[in-house]
């Protein structure tokens, strides 16, 4: 029995330690064949991390790791691709300055890890010359994954002064993607909200909100459907130790 991923976000951990994936390989293969930039808004906790990492090992080529989903047998042929991942629940945000100060800290992380010279002090600058020297040291179109987009504006909701402080030093460091749509394979943006009147995505107008789109509603999360076949020793194992009961008129398990 598949041990369950509790708090685990990271996809190559779950598969090559044997926890229980839902597979969303198969939304993940339509989203590279459709369009190019993406927002998704789903509330915290509802898998959204978890995703973004899965996109990051599908452009990283290693198809074995997908072995036993979908999109392995699907034609893909997980050409590798550079990535680059900002979660944003991991920049400190306290004052706009706090917030440039640790997003440029961050960029110069990739920088050295890619080997090359960080000499920006701006950070829509500094983002968009990483994104060209991946293109060029790869010589393919570089994946950009940003998770919690919008917690620095959130984490002053109640404060107004910073909360717009913070969001027009997001607004101008997202900007930048425009303008590097010819280096650019993908662009997959989450959050908990859209800010579309605040100015953040008002030059990302390019960008495909899949939030309400139906043929994605199961992109993050468990469908109910989907218990049995992916969770269905854990419940059988719960209803002998008499902790579920089972409701034949709807399909579903509920707690006593």
């Amino acid at each position: 029995m598949k041990k369950l991923p509790l708090g685990i976000q990271n996809f190559r951990k779950i598969i090559e330690s044997d926890y229980v994936y839902v597979d969303k390989t198969q939304h993940i293969y339509n989203l590279m064949n459709d369009v190019s930039y993406y927002f998704l808004s789903r509330p915290r906790r509802f898998g959204k991390s978890l995703l973004l990492d899965t996109i990051a090992e599908v452009f990283g080529g290693d198809s074995e790791l997908f072995k036993d989903l979908w999109i392995y047998d699907s034609g893909y042929n997980f050409k590798k691709h550079p990535v680059i991942r900002l979660d944003m629940s991991n920049i400190a945000n306290k004052t706009p300055e706090v917030l440039e100060n640790s997003i440029l800290s961050y960029l110069k992380k990739c920088y050295l890890a890619e080997e090359f010279i960080f000499d920006d002090n701006i950070i829509s600058d500094a983002f968009k010359n990483l994104v060209y020297l991946m293109y060029e040291k790869y010589n393919e179109r570089v994946v950009v994954l940003i998770d919690e987009y919008d917690k620095p504006i959130l984490d002053h909701i109640d404060d107004t002064d910073i909360a717009t402080r913070n969001r027009k030093v997001l607004s101008g460091f997202y900007g930048i993607l425009k303008s590097m749509d010819p280096y650019l394979r993908m662009t997959f943006i989450t959050g908990v909200t859209k800010f579309s009147k605040a100015s953040v995505f008002s030059v990302l107008n390019n960008m495909k909100d899949i939030s309400m789109a139906e043929d994605y509603a199961e992109i993050c999360g468990i469908p109910i459907d989907s218990l049995d076949e992916y969770f269905g020793e854990h419940i059988e194992q719960l209803k002998s130790l008499g902790a579920l009961r089972n409701l034949p008129q709807t399909g579903q398990y509920s707690l006593f």
